[in-house]
């Protein structure tokens, strides 16, 4: 019993780094300190990868594959679902998302018996809708989830078609080979929503024309309402529900003025895609990797290098690029605990997705098991402190 005790004392008393750096492993994926990965598996249309690296006190980006049957029942369509999330202000959105997004989209699929965009449409939707009942119930306890979002951005293959739906800036990015040269050219499938894009603020300056100040050029970035940079997500209720911008919400999120429509939207931007012969890969990641690597630099990373790890291996590319402008070593980088990491690096989720045209053909006709595989982190529950920590260190985000 006394040596117990002297084992958790010794515990607490070590550097923080050391008490997270550990590593474990399991069917769906491994752990490693702040990295987690899972460097390949077997989806209906062929071959993935997944790896997430923290750089937050909380992992914020959230992030799913589902393949199989893609509705409740059986015989609605078979195919794969894809799905990263990146939260941002707290993990609740985040998480909720990964919790509810891919069941209201089987919902709606077993309706339709087809999956379609209109169906990705409500799925997005119901889940927005979902969160707000959410924040609603936790206003009076807990509200400052009202300025709690996510980004999110999803793709379903289905049947030879690629459906790719985004809220923010994460990103998709297709490779595709050109038979002529053997090269493969990196095609961005996802259109972004964040102010940093001149079309974006226009779009916002017409959807409010009479509002001068919806878009702020702050610290030399451009921000909506000078709080956000990006135009579109799930949550964000203080900026869409004009009751949830008064106190007791933190005054840093508060508008000095009432707002009579929202101002920001959860409508996604979906793109349609069928899929040729030519369509190697699809990368799905956040906007931590993009921050680092260009679309076709992370296409030829892929391209160049063996399936096994390709995820973990891009996220080992960002993060070199990262302690690179910083003028340090990347084994330094790798040492600095989370929290402190977010000043580096923000949180990166990459999953890639292989299309291997043969295993499609039969993916449409022939029944596959269900696969379900969240990327995760070392990250906590929400309101739960780390083992020897201070409420301060545990709630510094």
């Amino acid at each position: 019993m006394l040596s117990g005790l002297m084992n958790f004392l010794k515990a607490c008393f070590r550097p923080r780094s050391d008490r997270y750096v550990h590593t474990r492993s399991d069917i769906n994926g491994r752990q490693d300190g702040l990295l987690w990965y899972k460097d390949q598996g077997q989806h209906v249309n062929g071959e993935f990868s997944m790896a997430v690296v923290q750089a937050n006190n909380l992992l914020e980006d959230q992030s799913q594959i589902e393949s199989g049957s893609l509705s409740l029942h059986d015989s609605g369509p078979y195919g794969t679902f894809v799905g990263v999330y990146d939260g941002h202000g707290g993990p609740e959105t985040s998480r909720y998302i990964n919790d509810h997004l891919f069941q209201h989209l089987k919902r709606f699929t077993s309706e339709q018996q087809a999956m379609s965009a209109d169906v990705i449409r409500k799925a997005y939707q119901a889940t927005e809708e979902g969160f707000l009942s959410l924040v609603t119930r936790q206003w009076p306890v807990k509200p400052q989830i009202a300025a709690v979002g996510s980004c999110c951005l999803v793709g379903v293959v289905s049947g030879g078609t690629l459906y790719v739906a985004n809220l923010g800036d994460s990103r998709a990015v297709l490779g595709r080979l050109v038979e002529a040269t053997g090269e493969v050219l990196a095609i961005q499938l996802s259109t972004e929503h964040n102010a940093c894009h001149e079309s974006v603020r226009q779009e916002l300056q017409a959807l409010h024309p009479d509002d001068k100040q919806i878009v702020v050029l702050k610290h030399n970035v451009w921000r909506v309402k000078g709080l956000i940079q990006i135009s579109r997500s799930i949550g964000d209720v203080y900026l869409k529900k004009a009751e949830f911008n008064r106190e007791p919400l933190y005054a840093k999120f508060r508008l000095r003025e009432p707002f009579k429509k929202p101002i920001l939207s959860a409508e996604p931007s979906i793109s349609v895609h069928q899929l040729q012969p030519d369509d190697q890969f699809v990368i799905f990641a956040s906007d931590g990797l993009w921050e680092h690597l260009s679309n076709q630099d992370a296409v030829d990373i892929v391209q160049n290098h063996p399936r096994s790890g390709i995820a973990r291996r891009l996220v080992k590319a960002a993060l070199q690029e990262a302690a690179k402008k910083r003028e340090m070593r990347y084994s330094d980088l790798k040492k600095i605990d989370r929290g402190v990491r977010r000043h580096f690096h923000d949180d990166i989720t990459v999953i890639v997705v292989f299309l291997d045209s043969n295993v499609m053909s039969r993916a449409t006709s022939v029944k596959s098991s269900n696969i379900s595989v969240r990327g995760g982190g070392i990250s906590l529950p929400p309101n739960t402190l780390a083992p020897c920590t201070t409420p301060a260190e545990a709630g510094d985000t």
